[in-house]
């Protein structure tokens, strides 16, 4: 897995929402197209492009061990722990791989947030260098195009982090939608 986007300079005591708000809304911030969506945690707000888990609902892999789903947003909680469980163990990688994000840094702040890009580059890069599947490989070259203009075309994107019954209603359908399926496998 590759970084798309990285925002450095913030507290590690901002909230989530307000370091997501602040990145979607600035001039050359993160350009989420409508129909996209990245998965995050609950520390975010489930509005459009940003898909939480149902909170109150068993979420972390530990807790499907014991028994099977028996609802859609149960299902829908384990897979979208399963996926972020990839986002969760790239950026363990990542700091395994650079000590000096393991711990508090005593550089100027400047210093400090180009230190943390250059990791992330260079995470991109051995990434890059390395064999990958094809899906990731058609991924990066549509990346790559957007990056140089090649194929450009005005997406549509997201501007704002706002809560709406619309986005809640889409995650529920696709709970329902995915848990269905799953059940008629089954």
């Amino acid at each position: 897995m590759k970084f798309v986007y990285v925002l450095t300079g913030w507290e590690g005591s901002a909230a989530d929402s307000r370091v997501l708000r602040n990145a979607v809304t600035r001039n050359s911030g993160l350009k989420v197209p409508k129909g996209n969506y990245y998965l995050c945690d609950n520390g975010y707000p489930n509005a459009e492009g940003f898909l939480t888990p149902y909170k109150g609902v068993r979420y972390h892999l530990c807790e499907w061990l014991s028994r099977r789903p028996q609802t859609p947003q149960e299902y829908f909680n384990m897979k979208h722990s399963r996926a972020r469980n990839v986002i969760e163990c790239t950026f363990g990688l990542l700091k395994m791989r650079w000590e000096i994000l393991r711990s508090p840094s005593w550089y100027p702040i400047q210093t400090h947030n180009q230190i943390i890009m250059a990791c992330f580059l260079i995470h991109n890069y051995i990434r890059k260098e390395m064999a990958i599947d094809p899906i990731e490989q058609h991924l990066d070259d549509w990346l790559n195009k957007q990056a140089t203009g090649e194929g450009q075309v005005n997406l549509d994107v997201i501007d704002s982090l706002d809560l709406s019954p619309e986005w809640n209603i889409w995650r529920d359908t696709l709970a329902q939608n995915i848990f269905t399926e799953w059940r008629n496998r089954v």
